[in-house]
């Protein structure tokens, strides 16, 4: 039986939002800059809807609204429901705030945090769906599409058209594949996606191919892994413990977003007890392999160990 929340009752899948472009450099410093300087107002959803929005962010009605989108998916602003109030979040502080640590996104970590955001938690249905459930190495564009209206056919989703599916898809492979040159010189749109440099899909031969990069990732900080662990714990389970199976292969985990083998989650979750001065510990007692929690753990305390990803040598540039 399918597992997961895209499977379960109640699910509100998410197809559309993005206006057809990908994430861009830039765009969430923008987003986040623009809400930070009206968090103070009663209503603030305006900057992204008046008409001086184009003068402010510098591009066009459908690319605010993009921009919108994906600084929201990404956890950098957030949206009240049922009011007209936008807010900076703690992620989005500690990137882009004043005191920021990434204002830029010049560091892998950022990279990565974005990723997880889009990735491990369903919201965003073709990411989610792509990175967690769909069952082979290799793909097309029409097998990710044919995929996701089977899925929501199968769900009996409302509302889903063929040519949204497959504008979704279409976003999501630009999101983090470089696009093929076509002859003219200064391509913007081959570096248009900062997530491209996380080499977690690749073009392969035939035309129309793709290749989900599993293995080892290089520019994965601990912080960062960390974080994505109790992220994923806190929706799982809360529970002290955390099966190897749940890490390595529960949609939403951290070997599936990542596309990590068992050996590489293995090689992580060794390092635990240093990486979190004991909060975190491997257990493999009574042939039972799992995370232990220390009970002065509390998830809400996840994001403060991606800190340890901008400071001193871990500040490298993506590879």
């Amino acid at each position: 039986m399918a597992r997961g929340p895209i499977f379960q009752e109640g699910y509100k899948h998410q197809l559309s939002g993005h206006e057809t472009f990908p994430l861009r450099y830039g765009w969430l410093k923008k987003a986040f800059d623009a809400v930070e300087a009206t968090e103070g107002e009663a209503e603030n959803k305006w900057v992204f809807l008046r008409d001086d929005a184009i003068a402010r962010f510098g591009v066009g009605k459908n690319m605010v609204a993009s921009m919108r989108h994906w600084a929201v998916a990404a956890d950098i602003i957030a949206e009240s429901p049922g009011s007209n109030l936008i807010k900076t979040t703690a992620l989005g502080q500690k990137l882009f705030g004043r005191r920021g640590f990434d204002p830029y996104m010049e560091y892998p970590a950022t990279l990565w945090l974005v990723h997880w955001k889009l990735a491990a938690r369903a919201d965003k249905t073709a990411w989610f769906w792509a990175f967690n459930h769909y069952p082979a190495l290799t793909f097309d564009r029409e097998h990710l599409v044919k995929g996701i209206a089977r899925l929501a056919k199968d769900r009996a989703w409302a509302r889903v058209a063929e040519t949204t599916v497959k504008n979704d898809v279409a976003c999501f492979v630009r999101t983090y594949v470089a696009q093929q040159p076509s002859g003219q010189a200064g391509n913007d749109d081959a570096l248009e996606s900062p997530l491209i440099e996380l080499g977690l899909i690749k073009a392969v031969g035939k035309r129309d191919g793709f290749r989900f990069v599993r293995g080892p990732k290089s520019t994965l900080g601990d912080g960062v892994f960390v974080y994505a662990l109790l992220d994923f714990w806190s929706r799982h389970s809360q529970s002290a413990t955390l099966s190897f199976e749940a890490i390595a292969h529960e949609p939403g985990s951290p070997g599936r977003v990542f596309l990590l083998d068992e050996d590489d989650v293995a090689d992580r979750l060794a390092m635990l007890d240093d990486v979190t001065g004991g909060a975190l510990r491997w257990s493999e007692t009574a042939g039972l392999k799992q995370v232990v929690r220390d009970s002065g753990l509390d998830f809400s305390s996840a994001l403060s160990f991606v800190d340890m990803d901008y400071t001193g040598a871990a500040r490298q540039e993506a590879a």
